[in-house]
């Protein structure tokens, strides 16, 4: 840009710059300027209070750029919108889904097993969970190097999601860790006590779900012999390790109290959740991507068209 000397124009301010002192012009020229009218009725603690805020956006930034930090703050809110919305599903979601499918004298009982599995379970991940599914052991669980989330501090990233904190990623994947119990105490509502309820989920827990973890998730898809095993939302690890373990705990029940199942009680609150429950797995899914990017629309498409093709033909009068 060229600036040149005028008559009638107002001196401009020298600047100092490091290397000495360089003037600019001796003059400008007062040319008309575009205001926008809010500034122009902000009085001047409203004025200071943008210019702090932009002075500190541009310090985060700069800090952000002189430590080399990977971590993406986008991303990182991405994935904190999602885990708070995976435990919506287990707290209330998947509390009340179950309480509109069992009958009135049962309800608490199946809201207080779904808050006694989130607060369990989620002080087991934080004990041992999260260390024998996200660090390196054996070729079939992990070691105790990260319990109680030894080693891991504020600015520690995963190689595997590097534009996340791992404080993150241990939340993110403790939802996971408590809603899969959450799963299956549906098969059992009703007909199982409170306290041989959560010893079977912390075993189960341990023994089924954190292999199946540390194999799919931490190792790359080397689970159970396989290579390049893909589960980008829990198919193999949450769903499929719950519906078996359903599935054997109905064929032992067929087996010792053979009866026809027990009558539902609020049909409707159970419906209503369920749509609740099918907007929080969109998020979940989407979240697995551990990124705000086209990863995460294409996967919130296929969880979308899917839930339709699931639900369509059951719902159709022909």
């Amino acid at each position: 840009m060229f600036l040149m000397a005028n008559e009638g124009l107002h001196p401009l301010m020298e600047t100092k710059l490091s290397g000495g002192t360089i003037c600019l012009a001796s003059r400008l020229p007062i040319q008309p300027t575009m205001t926008h009218p809010l500034p122009q009725r902000l009085g001047s603690g409203a004025k200071r209070s943008f210019s702090v805020m932009a002075a500190l956006c541009l310090a985060t930034t700069t800090v952000h750029a002189a430590d080399g930090s990977t971590i993406n703050s986008g991303d990182t809110a991405w994935l904190l919108v999602s885990t708070a919305l995976v435990l919506f599903m287990m707290i209330p979601g998947l509390s009340l889904f179950y309480a509109g499918l069992v009958r009135s004298k049962n309800v608490l009982s199946i809201l207080m097993q779904c808050f006694a599995l989130t607060a369990v379970m989620s002080l087991l991940w934080l004990v041992c969970g999260y260390s024998l599914s996200f660090s390196d052991g054996s070729s079939f669980i992990g070691g105790f190097g990260k319990m109680f989330l030894s080693g891991v501090t504020t600015a520690s990233t995963r190689a595997d999601c590097p534009t996340i904190p791992e404080l993150l990623h241990f939340a993110y994947q403790m939802m996971f860790f408590l809603i899969t119990p959450g799963l299956f105490i549906g098969a059992f509502a009703e007909r199982m006590k409170f306290k041989a309820i959560l010893v079977f989920s912390i075993v189960w827990s341990l023994v089924v779900y954190v292999p199946c973890c540390y194999g799919v998730w931490h190792k790359a898809g080397a689970f159970l012999g396989l290579t390049g095993v893909i589960d980008l939302a829990g198919g193999i690890v949450v769903h499929i390790t719950a519906g078996v373990a359903a599935l054997v705990y109905w064929a032992i029940l067929m087996v010792l109290l053979a009866g026809p199942p027990l009558a539902s009680g609020y049909g409707r609150l159970g419906l209503l959740v369920a749509a609740a429950l099918l907007a929080g797995l969109i998020f979940d899914l989407r979240g697995h991507a551990s990124a705000f990017n086209a990863l995460t629309a294409l996967t919130a498409l296929a969880a979308v068209s899917a839930m339709a093709v699931q639900i369509a033909p059951r719902l159709l009068p022909f």
